[in-house]
């Protein structure tokens, strides 16, 4: 007779893992909605969080920063002229 390997449920993956699918369930009982509709949902927030997170990261890079403010200079210097 074989034994099934069975992992450890108190490592902090499986308690993470075992934490998520609990608030998952508790909220869409809260809500009234299927389990699989609250977790798609709460992945696409998480996409469109991340995004603009991105377009606001790519704006105040210090780098893009920099060379909008040559730019500017540049232009201060050729209107004095």
């Amino acid at each position: 007779m074989k034994t099934l390997f069975r992992p450890s449920t108190f490592s902090p993956a499986g308690m993470i893992a075992w934490l998520l699918n609990l608030v998952t369930r508790l909220l869409a009982r809260t809500l009234n909605m299927p389990e699989p509709l609250v977790h798609t949902t709460g992945v696409f927030v998480f996409a469109q969080v991340q995004a603009a997170e991105s377009r606001v990261g790519k704006t105040l890079c210090p780098i893009r920063l920099l060379r909008q403010l040559q730019k500017i200079r540049g232009w201060f210097r050729q209107s004095a002229r």
